[in-house]
């Protein structure tokens, strides 16, 4: 076991590690199986995860199915699998709940570039220079175990550089400038000059790109997509995200915000929401939680309503609003009449007129006095 490999052997833990080795004997000598991705990277890079998600690729050069491997493993541990035959992968499921990806070696060509690739069985290196940069492009060969680099990501690794691996990389799939922006956030990464020189090339296919999407999904369950946001900025691909969202993510992440307030602040900012929505696939809670924070209805300090609130509408008055409850308590009559200086109430805050309680009361009584008011005091 070479050095590389051994580290990233002994950052899985005992449980993957018996996984991964009954899976490899599984194979009866019919085919090679790699770990690849990003448990190879992030343990090389000892970032924690307790966790990892498990992407396992099969060269099936030997003779060896993902769909009779995955059979294998199923009859062998009494665990089901799903076979996916649109892409002769297979998803495994493990004890806890977890699951791992068995996945057909393969190479790779873009006869249309941002549209889906067309896909031909490959060995285990074929498989790796079709991925986007050079450090996730590691694999861990299970039968001795030891690092495979076909690609020189090591040394990127290393040097904490994202290089794509061909010239075309980000013209063929523009979603991996938005990766890039996610990665380079979150494992304080640099664009190689090669990943600088592609970006307007990305962002003339990101049109055309659907799977461009799926990544600025992703990014709103980055620890801290502002970071993510300011990437993209720099490299001058800020504007594949609405204006002025970056500082808004910011504020948010320093609230601790969630996803969902992440993704109510990007359909606040886009000039299309309705579209950002459909094509993130979000659920309706950003909208809902949106919606409530543009009302006026009092929310509890540190609530993710009022968070939301506070980034979006600072010049927002911060204050309680008078309720029905207060003008009950102050000798107000239930009816008709308190609904409707309830109702003034909400026009004169929606317009800005009032600014604290107390000048909610004068308003109060001034339109009290007014020969139209219908108020009881």
């Amino acid at each position: 076991m070479d050095a590389a490999g051994a580290q990233v052997w002994q950052a899985l833990s005992p449980a993957d590690r018996q996984f991964l080795s009954d899976l490899h004997a599984d194979t009866a000598g019919q085919g090679e199986l790699a770990l690849v991705g990003g448990a190879v990277r992030d343990a090389l890079l000892d970032v924690p995860a307790d966790s990892p998600d498990l992407d396992i690729v099969l060269d099936t050069t030997g003779g060896l199915s993902v769909a009779e491997l995955a059979r294998r493993y199923s009859a062998r541990t009494g665990l089901p699998y799903t076979f996916h035959p649109q892409f002769d992968n297979a998803t495994l499921s493990l004890p806890g709940g977890r699951s791992a990806d068995l996945i057909r070696a393969r190479s790779e060509t873009y006869p249309v570039p941002g549209q889906r690739p067309v896909a031909q069985a490959g060995t285990l290196t074929d498989d790796l220079w079709r991925r986007d940069f050079a450090l996730n492009a590691l694999a861990l060969k299970l039968s001795e175990p030891e690092l495979l680099d076909p690609t020189g990501g090591l040394p990127d690794l290393h040097a904490r550089t994202l290089r794509p691996l061909h010239a075309h990389s980000l013209h063929e799939d523009a979603s991996r400038l938005i990766r890039a922006a996610r990665l380079a956030a979150r494992l304080d990464l640099r664009p190689h000059p090669d990943l600088l020189r592609q970006v307007p090339d990305a962002l003339a296919l990101a049109h055309a790109t659907p799977r461009l999407w799926a990544e600025l999904g992703l990014l709103l369950h980055e620890p801290d997509p502002a970071q993510a946001a300011a990437r993209l900025r720099e490299w001058g691909a800020g504007a594949v995200l609405p204006n002025g969202l970056e500082d808004l993510w910011r504020s948010l992440h320093a609230a601790g915000a969630g996803p969902v307030g992440y993704a109510a602040a990007l359909l606040h900012g886009a000039e299309q929401p309705g579209l950002w929505q459909e094509r993130l696939g979000l659920s309706s809670a950003p909208t809902r939680l949106l919606e409530r924070a543009r009302s006026h209805t009092t929310f509890a300090p540190g609530s993710p309503e009022q968070t939301l609130r506070r980034v979006l509408f600072p010049q927002r008055p911060d204050y309680e609003p008078l309720q029905g409850r207060d003008l009950l308590a102050a000798g107000w009559a239930p009816g008709p009449g308190l609904g409707q200086a309830l109702g003034h109430l909400q026009a004169l805050r929606g317009s800005g007129e009032v600014s604290s309680r107390d000048e909610e009361w004068a308003a109060l009584h001034a339109w009290q006095e007014r020969p139209t008011g219908n108020g009881q005091h």
